[in-house]
């Protein structure tokens, strides 16, 4: 099985502060992989850097996406390429209204539609379909949306930033119902789905999407690596500290 996203040796800094050190990766096609880790610890800024944000400056490293170096590529070519992720915290789109990216994406794909329209009434999204893309949504609100933009856009790879976190009950059954078909198998290729990544604290996701594997991130690390539901559990028992016992024990040394 080929690996749909690698990374080597990554540093990235945000100004003039490391914030990830020497990250190795590798995520086969048709599988998803977790991160978990304390606040702070770089699951987003690792994310992000996947993404291209420029803000996110790779000063050591490469990143390939389908055996191709894209360490140098845009968002736009990433997004083109297949890469596509819901943010936790986006921002407004000024002049943007949800529908009008919608129906931009189905000019694209017109056979699409009765499929978009129907993912629009499961995520319930139509009372802001009118709006500015985020322009006074709750969180929930903002996952629905972030979530249809992908089933949408049919993303290679997708990645979501806590999509679990911050919602109600109600919301997080939809929201884990829309990540569950997001990640579903593919039609005619049953035990192949989307490839993602996925950040989440509270573990919630992981009753509608089953990660195939999950890391620990700390100190812009990655710490350990495993099966998602014995690393969840070990986390919910332990803390991270258990992680630093590991990794001191291993002589490794984070700074």
């Amino acid at each position: 099985m080929s690996n749909i996203l690698e990374i080597h040796d990554l540093y990235v800094q945000v100004e003039d502060d490391l914030i990830l050190q020497g990250i190795n990766l590798e995520i086969p096609e048709g599988e998803v992989h977790a991160l978990f880790g304390p606040n702070g610890g770089g699951k987003t800024s690792l994310m992000m850097t996947i993404m291209g944000f420029s803000k996110y400056k790779i000063t050591r490293g490469k990143i390939l996406f389908k055996g191709q170096d894209i360490t140098e590529a845009s968002i736009t070519e990433r997004a083109q390429m297949g890469i596509g992720v819901a943010q936790q915290r986006p921002p407004t789109i000024a002049g943007v209204k949800l529908n009008q990216l919608l129906d931009h994406t189905l000019q694209a794909f017109p056979e699409k539609e009765q499929e978009v329209h129907q993912w629009i009434k499961t995520a319930r999204v139509g009372p802001f379909l009118n709006r500015e893309i985020n322009a006074g949504l709750s969180g929930g609100e903002i996952r629905r949306s972030e979530l249809l933009q992908l089933l949408a856009t049919e993303p290679e790879f997708a990645m979501l930033d806590e999509i679990d976190s911050g919602v109600d009950v109600e919301a997080l059954e939809l929201v884990g119902r829309l990540s569950k078909q997001l990640f579903a198998s593919k039609s005619g290729q049953h035990i192949k789905r989307r490839s993602g990544l996925i950040i989440t604290h509270n573990g919630e996701i992981m009753n509608y999407v089953h990660p195939d594997k999950a890391h620990v991130v700390m100190r812009g690390k990655i710490a350990c690596s495993g099966n998602s539901r014995i690393i969840f559990e070990t986390v919910c028992d332990s803390g991270y500290e258990r992680c630093l016992e590991c990794l001191n024990r291993e002589g490794v040394i984070l700074g």
